[in-house]
């Protein structure tokens, strides 16, 4: 493994590690507020945060590789966030629905269906993926599915299609950043999907929520870790760390969030892990391992 490729992965887990302790924070902000309001306060939070980081960086010099240096970079800057934005904003109020009507189990199971449809979707964009990485995301599903649905059931009912649903958007929103990622500064393409997105779900607050600024002021712990870290910090990994690596091998190592949420609950809610959640947890770090082995050539 390369030192860029080293770089990118543990940024990528850091991603990971952040949304999986931010699981908790948005478990217990949702007992406050809607979904939709929810991701319109965490998306604001997150915009503003990285506004100042912005600023910064164009202050010091300091940038990018390469972004900024292409002719049409700004359009490609314009519409990055905003399609980044799109989706985030369709995955993010999908998952929160969905938490209302289904087990945790099985949003997380279901959610993390994306590092399946990742490389299915690549497929038709003509991207490959090789014999490695689909053994890979089997190990990974099988992981999951151990670590998460500890019912050993699996039906589908109304939360679950809706967490279902999000699942294919993270798997959309995961390629179009591989996609603008190397066209488009990440951090300010990382701003402009935020605001994107709130706008998108203040529209929905207004249709289908009484927002209440009350409640959102009982909720300001979990919802600015979410804004502030999840948002603004993670998003932004997420979208440099995605730059150069392969969206399938992007996918499961952020898949780990599921894997991180489980330690997090152990660590700061004192929550055990059981012998079968170990043994999921075991098999989802075999699968980042076995992800980033390097390729064997044949030949002499």
């Amino acid at each position: 493994m390369n030192k860029f490729v080293m770089r990118q992965s543990l940024l990528l887990l850091l991603t990971a590690t952040i949304w999986g302790v931010a699981f908790v924070a948005q478990s217990v902000g949702m007992d406050y507020i809607g979904p939709f309001t929810f991701n319109v306060v965490r998306n604001v939070i997150g915009g503003l945060v990285l506004i100042p980081c912005i600023a910064v960086f164009h202050r010091t010099g300091a940038k990018e590789e390469d972004a900024g240096k292409t002719p049409g970079s700004r359009k490609n800057l314009l519409l990055g966030g905003i399609c980044c934005g799109v989706m985030l904003f369709v995955a993010g109020n999908l998952q929160q629905i969905g938490i209302q009507y289904t087990t945790v189990g099985k949003a997380g199971f279901i959610t993390a269906m994306y590092i399946v449809l990742v490389p299915i979707l690549s497929i038709f964009l003509g991207k490959k993926a090789g014999i490695k990485i689909w053994a890979a995301v089997a190990l990974a599903v099988a992981g999951l599915y151990i670590l998460c649905m500890t019912d050993g059931s699996f039906s589908l009912q109304k939360g679950d299609l809706f967490v279902l649903l999000s699942a294919f958007a993270f798997s959309a929103h995961i390629l179009v950043i591989d996609y603008f990622a190397p066209l488009a500064d990440g951090v300010k393409m990382s701003c402009i999907q935020f605001f994107v997105c709130a706008l998108l779900s203040a529209v929905c607050m207004w249709l289908f929520e009484k927002p209440d600024m009350g409640a959102v002021l009982q909720a300001w712990i979990p919802v600015l870790y979410a804004g502030v870290f999840s948002c603004g910090v993670a998003y932004t990994l997420q979208i440099v760390g995605q730059r150069g690596m392969n969206p399938t091998v992007a996918s499961l190592i952020l898949s780990l969030e599921s894997v991180i949420s489980l330690i997090a609950g152990w660590v700061i809610l004192g929550q055990a892990l059981s012998v079968r959640e170990l043994s999921g947890c075991v098999l989802m770090f075999a699968a980042i391992i076995l992800a980033q082995l390097p390729e064997r050539k044949c030949g002499a």
